[in-house]
C-alpha cells in the first residue's frame, strides 16, 4: 500500500523580536531558500504538525504555546516534481500560517537530507530571498501579525 503526503501543509515563520527571520536552503534545490515547512500527518492537529516540522528542521524545542496561529490559509499548486508524492490527481496544497518568535538570533541544527544551509535575514532581504511567493508574503505581512506584548 502506496502512503501518500496529505496536501495540508505549514509554513512556519521563525523570527525574532526585531525581525531577523530564519530561512533554510533547500538541500536538493541550491538557492531555493524557505521558513519551516511540512506536510501534515494523519492524526495530527496543525499545531502539532508546526512544532513537529520546527523541530525536525531546526532542532528547536518550540512550546506550543509560543506557537501563533495566523488562522490564514494559502492555496497553491504543487511543483509537478513533487506531484508523485501525492495521491493521483492532486494537484494544489493548503498552506496554514504559523510563527515563532525567538528572544534573539541562535545556531540552528539542520536536517541535512532537506536542508544545506540556513541564514538569519533582515525581513525584507528574507522575503526577497524566498523562492515561494507565500513564503514572501508572510514574511512582510510579520508587522501585522505577530504577536505583541501588552503595554
Amino acid at each position: 500500500m502506496t502512503t501518500y503526503k496529505r496536501p495540508v501543509s505549514v509554513l512556519v515563520v521563525i523570527h525574532t523580536p526585531d525581525l531577523q527571520v530564519l530561512l533554510l536552503e533547500r538541500a536538493a534545490h541550491a538557492g531555493y531558500w524557505q521558513s519551516v515547512t511540512g506536510s501534515q500527518e494523519a492524526g495530527e492537529t496543525l499545531l502539532q504538525t508546526a512544532q513537529r516540522e520546527i523541530a525536525e528542521e531546526t532542532g528547536i524545542d518550540a512550546d506550543p504555546a509560543a506557537l501563533l496561529d495566523w488562522q490564514f490559509t494559502n492555496t497553491y499548486e504543487i511543483f509537478a516534481e513533487w506531484r508523485q508524492r501525492y495521491a493521483p490527481g492532486v494537484t494544489h496544497n493548503i498552506e496554514h500560517v504559523f510563527s515563532l518568535e525567538l528572544p534573539a538570533v541562535q545556531p540552528i541544527r539542520l536536517a541535512l537530507a532537506e536542508h544545506r544551509a540556513y541564514g538569519w535575514l533582515a525581513q525584507r532581504e528574507a522575503a526577497d530571498k524566498c523562492f515561494s511567493w507565500s513564503n514572501r508574503d508572510a514574511i512582510l505581512m510579520l508587522n501585522e501579525r505577530r504577536r505583541r506584548s501588552p503595554d
